[in-house]
């Protein structure tokens, strides 16, 4: 292989980037391993510990109830990803597939409301969900359906989704219809199928966005065993101190889910999942 300077200068960009992107995470794993005895924020930092302990993840397991926030996340995050799923796909479905009268005006008002950043809708979220006792305090199901239900389907998930049906070739939903299917069964059994991979990816991205979701949880839960894992961390920060020991080995400890999330569905990005389908 020809190194040509053109490319070394690809390369060391390439390189420069990665380190500013993983060094965050490196630090975060350093102070996580570092012992009380040392100072996590001198400078120039020091990111292989003096004495490295495992001491920080047993003690933040201990100083919170871990197991317990650990719990509400992944029903927040399972039942998010399985309603953003279903939601999205049948929606995505009339505007890739259909045709009729203001089609076009539909999806462009779903696409518009991308541009709207949730900060600005929370507060009406807000009070539509208190009038609607779907709080923590009036009982667990009314707690996580607040958690849930404003974050069941998004204009990106039916974008996506449409995006991915528009992919698949029309002749299957054609034999399909001569087999005598109807239009739910062209969904469940023909689309959703061939469309394993952009689900995937829709999986992933919902829920690694409900697992480390902090300001709305942050505003509607009350009760500390309703916790999901970002807000119990974020009680080990006090008013006038903060064990940044156990805070870093608690955020360690929350990225492994969506490491493993990842991982389990990696073989579905795979490309060219189609190919072959239709006859030509």
């Amino acid at each position: 292989m020809v190194y040509t300077p053109k490319k070394i200068l690809l390369y060391i960009i390439l390189i420069l980037l990665a380190v500013i992107s993983t060094g965050p995470f490196l630090w975060l794993i350093s102070t996580a391993l570092k012992s009380s005895g040392e100072n996590i924020f001198q400078y120039p930092p020091q990111f292989i510990p003096e004495t490295p302990t495992f001491s920080n993840f047993t003690g933040v397991w201990k100083q919170i109830p871990f197991n317990l926030y650990i719990i509400n996340s992944f029903i927040v995050a399972f039942i998010t990803v399985a309603l953003n799923l279903i939601l999205s796909s049948l929606a995505a479905y009339p505007l890739a597939r259909m045709n009729f009268k203001g089609k076009n005006i539909a999806f462009f008002a779903v696409l518009a409301t991308i541009m709207v950043p949730f900060q600005v809708i929370m507060v009406p979220v807000y009070l539509m969900v208190l009038r609607l006792n779907l709080v923590d305090s009036y009982s667990n199901i009314a707690g996580y359906a607040g958690l849930i239900l404003p974050f069941a389907v998004n204009a990106f998930g039916i974008f996506f989704m449409r995006q991915a049906f528009l992919a698949i070739p029309r002749e299957l939903e054609e034999a399909a219809i001569i087999d005598g299917c109807n239009v739910f069964d062209i969904w469940l059994r023909i689309l959703v199928p061939l469309a394993k991979p952009a689900l995937a990816t829709l999986a992933v991205f919902t829920f690694a966005g409900t697992w480390s979701e902090f300001l709305w949880p942050g505003i509607v839960l009350s009760r500390q065993e309703m916790y999901t894992l970002p807000v119990g961390l974020n009680h080990l920060q006090g008013v006038f101190s903060a064990n940044w020991r156990y805070i870093a080995a608690g955020a360690v400890i929350s990225m492994i889910p969506i490491v493993i999330f990842f991982l389990s569905l990696q073989k579905y990005f795979i490309s060219g999942t189609m190919q072959g389908a239709v006859k030509e």
